[in-house]
């Protein structure tokens, strides 16, 4: 297993960079569209500033898969607000509830907001992942989140 491992994943949403930082610190919101294709979010508590956190879960609607990393069907996790930067960038550093070391550790990500000319290019950078996380299932999840939140906004 790797020490560390960093994904990304990327898309130009048409709205403007204060919808899209809005959209992130709303806990209502963030609800409707954070959790990838598949799951849906619980959020159990929301502080959205510096040094804030919140406490949130994404519970599968499979669950017979049996493939969360807190519970068979849900990934509970922790994050703290590092930094946030109106409209600009948001720094944050979640915590995975699990039994299992290879969910273990903190991963941070990282969203920048780019305005181009269609709109907005959102980026997220997860470094420090996890090595139970493989690279292509974080990617597929960062896109569906990346897609979700364009639905909600364009």
């Amino acid at each position: 297993m790797t020490d560390s491992s960093t994904h990304s994943a990327a898309r130009t949403i048409l709205a403007s960079p204060r919808a899209i930082y809005r959209a992130f610190l709303d806990p209502e919101t963030v609800m409707s569209w954070r959790p990838p294709r598949g799951m849906t979010a619980k959020i159990f508590h929301f502080d959205p500033r510096p040094g804030g956190g919140y406490r949130m879960a994404f519970i599968y609607d499979d669950a017979e898969a049996g493939r969360g990393k807190s519970s068979a069907d849900a990934d509970i996790f922790e994050g703290r607000f590092v930094e946030l930067v109106p409209e600009e960038k948001i720094v944050e550093a979640v915590t995975f509830e699990s039994e299992d070391p290879a969910f273990g550790g903190t991963m941070t990500i990282t969203t920048r907001l780019m305005p181009v000319r269609d709109g907005t290019k959102v980026t997220f950078v997860a470094e420090n992942v996890p090595p139970g996380i493989s690279e292509a299932d974080h990617k597929t999840g960062m896109e569906s989140t990346l897609k979700n939140l364009a639905n909600l906004l364009e």
